[in-house]
């Protein structure tokens, strides 16, 4: 499946199409550059998801955990979990984190940077990839 973002007027569109495919999967790793938009295309799931929380990059905190206030998706919890792995430099700080807690609990969890922590990935995680295009535009593949 890909959806094209023409520029950040359209992000919220991509993605509702993007949510539109979630179906049962709970985990989704991220794959782009820096500055592919993977940050702001999360942002902009969450907010479709009706999040209300401030969204930021958890760049420093690696995890941010977003309350739902309304249940567009069929989910055993109520939060969604926001990784960015950027900083890790050992693969035990994420076991350290108890990283099964989340990746199994049936919440929806979002991870930036999973190329860091592709062995404890789980098998379902679905790998999404945004690339930039020479225009601008970003392609998202899943």
């Amino acid at each position: 499946m890909e959806i094209s973002i023409q520029n950040l007027d359209s992000i919220r569109e991509a993605a509702r199409e993007f949510i539109q495919h979630i179906g049962e999967a709970r985990v989704f790793a991220f794959y782009g550059k820096m500055g592919a938009g993977k940050t702001t295309f999360v942002k902009a799931i969450c907010e479709e998801l009706g999040v209300e929380d401030v969204i930021t990059s958890p760049t420093f905190s690696i995890i941010n955990e977003y309350s739902l206030t309304s249940h567009l998706l069929p989910l055993t919890s109520s939060s969604i979990y926001h990784f960015d792995f950027y900083r890790i430099k050992k693969l035990e700080e994420v076991y350290d984190m108890g990283y099964e807690e989340y990746f199994y609990s049936g919440a929806l969890c979002l991870i930036e940077w999973p190329e860091l922590i592709e062995e404890i990935l789980p098998d379902d995680a679905v790998r999404v990839s945004i690339t930039e295009q020479e225009d601008g535009s970003r392609i998202v593949s899943f």
